[in-house]
């Protein structure tokens, strides 16, 4: 028996080195493409499996979607929405007021400025992603596109994955922001927070930009992954389990009902109960009793008796 178990671990070890598993995906996408031809051709340079999200108002965008293709990149659109702050919005921004028309007219003209996407993320969009009833228009107008939404999650109350039921648009979301300040420190720490979530998870998506903080970092680690990440296209997660943690509308949460066999609190005394005496006690359950509708039964039928026998 002993040996036998000898040669199970052995296998199993074998086995282990010859079939590594790779225990998570890591996307990585790289928006705001079509402004800086020089940072965004670095990352064009870096593997194959990164994303990137191009403007499709850029003085750039056709070229650097088209070259970006080329290299074998998946490209998406990276479509401006309002946000919730005061700020100067960029030309066609889609806010949620916005007729079904209108939003279908700046999405097919974002397709035909970034030829070759095969999806569409959110640029700001605080404001949009958070109304249902804008997104709705935003999902119906995706699913005549065959596009994926990428949801960059810029806020946490996004209606996105909501919004696309029943239209067929599948929606994926981002885990982390590589490079909220341009200190390489601090982008690598959220790298190797998208590994680990990647590892825990199975997958993460994690969304940069062609910072040269962060061109220089991703230069030093997409080559010296953990051999159980490995990089994917962010299209390719469109089958992994996603969780919808919205709340329409912005509503505060149902709360849980009220549990009726609880009972009902115990209703404490103002003042201390006075003592009872043994004789008062005994004169209160004789009336209690005398009163009682059995008691007056047999009293009754004891009278019926009497009369009976006379």
């Amino acid at each position: 028996m002993p040996q036998f178990r000898r040669v199970v671990v052995v296998a199993a070890s074998l086995l282990a080195i010859s079939m590594p598993a790779f225990a998570g995906k890591l996307a990585i996408v790289i928006d705001d493409f079509g402004y800086r031809p020089h940072n965004e051709n670095q990352v064009l340079a870096m593997p194959s499996a990164i994303t990137v999200a191009v403007l499709p108002n850029a003085p750039h965008a056709r070229e650097m979607a088209t070259k970006a293709h080329n290299s074998g990149h998946e490209v998406l659109i990276h479509l401006p929405m309002a946000p919730i702050s005061k700020q100067p919005l960029e030309k066609d921004t889609l806010r949620p007021e916005m007729s079904s028309a209108e939003i279908e007219r700046i999405i097919s003209e974002a397709v035909s400025k970034v030829p070759f996407a095969t999806g569409l993320n959110n640029h700001m969009g605080s404001a949009m992603t958070s109304s249902l009833f804008g997104m709705q228009k935003v999902m119906q107008a995706l699913a005549r596109y065959d596009l994926y939404f990428l949801d960059s999650m810029t806020i946490g109350n996004s209606q996105a994955m909501r919004a696309a039921s029943g239209t067929g648009v599948k929606v994926i979301k981002r885990k982390v922001f590589l490079d909220d300040t341009q200190n390489e420190g601090d982008i690598r720490r959220q790298f190797n927070r998208a590994v680990e979530l990647a590892r825990r998870n199975g997958s993460a998506i994690a969304i940069g930009h062609p910072h040269p903080a962060t061109v220089r970092v991703l230069q030093q680690m997409v080559y010296s992954l953990p051999t159980d990440i490995t990089l994917v296209r962010a299209g390719s997660l469109l089958n992994e389990p996603q969780t919808d943690t919205s709340v329409p509308n912005g509503a505060a949460p149902e709360k849980t009902p009220r549990n009726p066999f609880r009972g009902v609190k115990l209703c404490k005394a103002k003042r201390k109960p006075q003592p009872v005496s043994p004789g008062y006690f005994f004169t209160v359950v004789k009336e209690s009793v005398s009163q009682s509708t059995l008691a007056k039964y047999f009293i009754n039928q004891w009278q019926g008796w009497g009369k009976n026998r006379a």
